[in-house]
């Protein structure tokens, strides 16, 4: 597979990567990426491009033309390119590169899909899956409490050190410090359930890892060779545990930070806040869980209101009148 992505052998697999374990994609959209990237890595490879650093935006602009003129359909094509895009942008984050020459190719705007927050009480169910009588039960109910508490991305969680906590449990308003994208730091609030299962695995469970390791570490979280556990780790963590609870529908780490921002402002909070607690440089990017409440605040509204059942059931009454008398 990796001969196949010829000059993207190296970047492409660690973006998917990404997209699969931090941002939650499902498996059939990666597959699509995995397609759009090989017919990418082919065009490059005619071009006789052989090294990343060697794309430049006209490639890319090229690409986008070469993809259109031989029938591919326009959301397809934009598609591809978003693909490429992001990947661009992928590996100058993770400074793989210093240059995107992606930035500037243009691309058909594609609508914003929703992001999907669990119910609460399907939160609850996956909290509480974990058995607190046994180390690995501590870690990840630890694990899983941070998350949905501090609606930090998993990378973030994954690289904290125990010194990291220190003041956060000592100090219950001090906050915790969590370094995000681009190195930028922000300070959330750390509940009491958060504090407690941190607590209760530092004490109880963190202690039986840390010495199997040859050097120990200073990482909060541990794998049980008490190494810091990794973000491919702590995703197939939280799958097996959204089994366990009985959650039929896909979840990632990303869906517990979507569903920190969506309770939050079902709760009232305001959207600037729920921003600064994200990590978000722009609200835009929050404003789109707005758009998630909304759509609730609408089936609320059809299913409690007086008036909203009456209509429904005029509705119900008028579409059995009409299967009648066909």
């Amino acid at each position: 597979m990796k001969d196949e992505l010829g000059v993207l052998q190296v970047v492409a697999p660690a973006w998917l990567d990404h997209l699969r374990v931090e941002r939650g994609v499902a498996q059939n959209t990666l597959d699509a990426y995995r397609r759009d990237l090989l017919l990418y890595a082919a065009f490059l490879d005619i071009r006789g491009i052989a090294h990343f650093g060697q794309i430049a935006g006209a490639d890319i602009t090229d690409f986008q033309r070469w993809l259109a003129a031989n029938g591919r359909a326009p959301a397809s094509v934009a598609r591809t390119i978003v693909a490429v895009r992001n990947m661009h942008a992928f590996a100058v984050s993770d400074r793989m590169v210093l240059a995107n020459p992606a930035a500037d190719v243009k691309v058909p705007k594609l609508g914003k899909r929703l992001p999907k927050a669990l119910a609460i009480e399907q939160v609850q169910a996956l909290l509480e899956a974990p058995d607190v009588e046994t180390t690995t039960g501590l870690r990840d109910r630890a694990l899983l409490e941070l998350l949905y508490g501090t609606g930090a991305r998993i990378s973030e969680i994954c690289d904290l050190d125990v010194d990291d906590m220190t003041r956060a449990l000592e100090d219950p308003d001090a906050g915790l410090r969590l370094l995000g994208k681009g190195n930028k730091q922000r300070i959330v609030p750390l509940g009491s359930f958060a504090r407690d299962a941190v607590d209760a695995w530092l004490v109880r469970g963190r202690p039986d890892w840390q010495g199997r390791a040859a050097v120990p570490g200073p990482a909060l979280l541990l794998n049980s060779l008490g190494r810091r556990l990794s973000r491919q780790s702590a995703y197939q963590v939280l799958q097996a545990y959204a089994r366990a609870a009985g959650i039929d529908v896909d979840v990632s780490p990303h869906s517990l930070r979507h569903s920190f921002a969506t309770h939050l402002l079902d709760g009232g909070a305001d959207v600037r806040v729920v921003q600064e607690l994200l990590g978000h440089s722009s609200v835009t990017t929050t404003q789109i869980y707005t758009q998630v409440t909304v759509e609730h605040l609408r089936e609320v509204y059809a299913t409690s209101h007086p008036r909203a059942r009456i209509a429904r059931r005029a509705a119900e009454g008028q579409s059995r009148e009409g299967r009648s008398t066909d």
